[in-house]
């Protein structure tokens, strides 16, 4: 994020405004505040955004940027001042991760982008079975009690490493598939502590330790679109 700003920074007199936007504000609030000079596609994202959003916009080039945490403000500038976003992702933010796959899990806590506590492992959950019949609905309730007690040793790996920051905690991160996701939440009370402070959920593979510390530099990254002509993500 610092070389894109800085890169931004170099050609300042490009960017004729810098619209600083929280979360929760409305298409037709953003249009608003535009003036409406946005393409539609842009007021959509940046009013889907759960941290908010900034927009940059020049004479031939303009940028949105997502926010890797929440934006509390908003804020017009008529120049390019990257000061907010600065001081926003330069903040060492405590973050609670919580990755989940039937089968594999990751919990950990990072300080900035250091991980300061981490637990990876895995439990015997079997796959789907196809075959009908009496023996494929056994099967059904011996894999769904696995999956009860696997997400039981999640919650319990979850508790132990969240609970400790549970006055410090800035965000919580969950990742897996949305289905996995949404059973460990609702099986594991402790996570509701932190339900005001959840940040979108985040894609990842079968866990490990290497996919876990990828996760905290995907925390901290901003999403890029830029568009003159076309839009396109960087």
């Amino acid at each position: 994020m610092s070389y894109f700003l800085d890169r931004l920074e170099e050609d300042v007199e490009s960017v004729s405004s810098s619209v600083y936007l929280p979360p929760d504000l409305s298409v037709n609030d953003i249009q608003q505040i535009t003036l409406s000079s946005l393409p539609d596609t842009i007021i959509e994202l940046a009013a889907g955004s759960l941290t908010g959003a900034v927009i940059f916009t020049g004479r031939e080039s303009n940028t949105l940027v997502f926010p890797p945490f929440l934006l509390k403000e908003k804020v017009i500038f008529s120049d390019c001042t990257t000061e907010p976003l600065r001081e926003l992702v330069a903040k060492d933010f405590i973050v609670g991760l919580v990755l989940v796959h039937l089968g594999t899990y990751a919990v950990g806590v990072c300080k900035g982008d250091v991980l300061v506590s981490s637990k990876v492992g895995t439990g015997l959950v079997h796959g789907r079975t196809r075959k009908g019949g009496s023996s494929s609905q056994r099967f059904q309730r011996r894999r769904e009690n696995q999956a009860r007690e696997f997400l039981e040793r999640v919650c319990g790996h979850a508790r132990e490493h969240l609970q400790p920051y549970e006055k410090t905690l800035d965000y919580l991160v969950y990742g897996g598939p949305h289905q996995t996701v949404l059973q460990l939440q609702k099986e594991c009370l402790v996570l509701k502590t932190f339900e005001d402070r959840t940040l979108q959920t985040i894609d990842v593979p079968a866990l490990k330790q290497k996919v876990l510390e990828a996760a905290v530099t995907r925390v901290w990254s901003s999403r890029v679109i830029e568009w003159g002509n076309e839009i396109e993500e960087v």
